[in-house]
């Protein structure tokens, strides 16, 4: 790995604290990674829905590992911030294929990634982040491994025992090498708060209307929030609300929030800082 790389592989590392979270405003394109770094962002993670909707996939390990590896690279190179990306399962089907699609995610340019087990058993997620982390310490990266436990988010077994299940697996993949731990799905403070006072490593839970603000759920813990796939979707709404109007009533109201062409175009027109 280049000193360069290293570099933004330690400032990403630093950034997961509970003082101050990493808040992060999901990216799926060059476009919406520029707009979200303009707007401050210290880092930019992708999200796998977004991506693959963009790329014409639905989202759950669909999309072709080459075609995501391909635009991981497209972001990484027109950003100055560091990437983390969401990888899905680690889009191989075992755990040596996910070993390889680190390495190239790394080669990529990212620092960081995301792979969740969904309805896996646990100890294949386990399997799969172990070799993540031989692939990046082969590499030597100083990679961010996220695991995403979907015990929440698919409401995967008992109500009554889903806390106890989501902190067994989250202390078998931190064994296994994560450094991160991604509990989507919660927004209830009490759970929130029990997660972060179990998990070992980082907390990073998903956020969108209706759940604790970044500063309240920095205060029961977590160290990092995401919007996940809420920002493309809110996108994409535009686009059919603009769509609606037009073909129903022949209006154009829905376009006064759009951003100004001049900024828009003006970030890619500059010359950027990694360049």
């Amino acid at each position: 790995m280049t000193t360069t790389h290293l570099d933004s592989a330690g400032l990403f590392r630093s950034l997961h604290t509970a003082r101050a979270p990493l808040a992060l405003a999901n990216a799926w394109d060059v476009a919406s990674a520029r707009v979200i770094e303009a707007a401050g962002a210290p880092a930019i993670a992708t999200t796998s829905a977004g991506v693959a909707w963009s790329l014409g996939s639905p989202d759950g390990d669909v999309l072709a590992r080459d075609r995501a590896l391909e635009l991981i690279g497209r972001i990484a190179a027109a950003v100055a911030v560091p990437v983390t990306a969401d990888i899905e399962g680690g889009y191989g089907t075992d755990a040596a294929g996910v070993g390889e699609t680190v390495a190239a995610v790394l080669a990529a340019g990212a620092v960081g990634v995301n792979i969740e087990d969904g309805t896996r058993p646990p100890a294949e997620l386990a399997r799969r982040l172990a070799a993540a982390r031989r692939s990046a310490d082969r590499a030597g990266s100083d990679l961010f491994l996220n695991a995403r436990v979907d015990t929440f988010l698919f409401g995967l077994g008992a109500p009554e025992t889903r806390l106890e299940e989501t902190l067994t697996r989250a202390r078998m993949y931190v064994d296994a090498g994560a450094d991160g731990v991604f509990v989507p799905g919660v927004t209830d403070t009490a759970t929130i708060a029990a997660l972060a006072g179990a998990v070992p490593v980082p907390l990073n839970v998903m956020a969108g209307p209706g759940a604790p603000t970044v500063a309240e759920l920095g205060a029961l813990g977590v160290a990092r929030v995401s919007l996940g796939s809420g920002v493309a979707q809110a996108a994409y709404a535009a686009a059919r609300r603009a769509a609606q109007e037009l073909l129903g009533t022949g209006g154009y109201d829905s376009l006064t929030q759009a951003m100004a062409f001049p900024e828009l175009d003006a970030l890619f027109s500059a010359p950027h800082p990694r360049h």
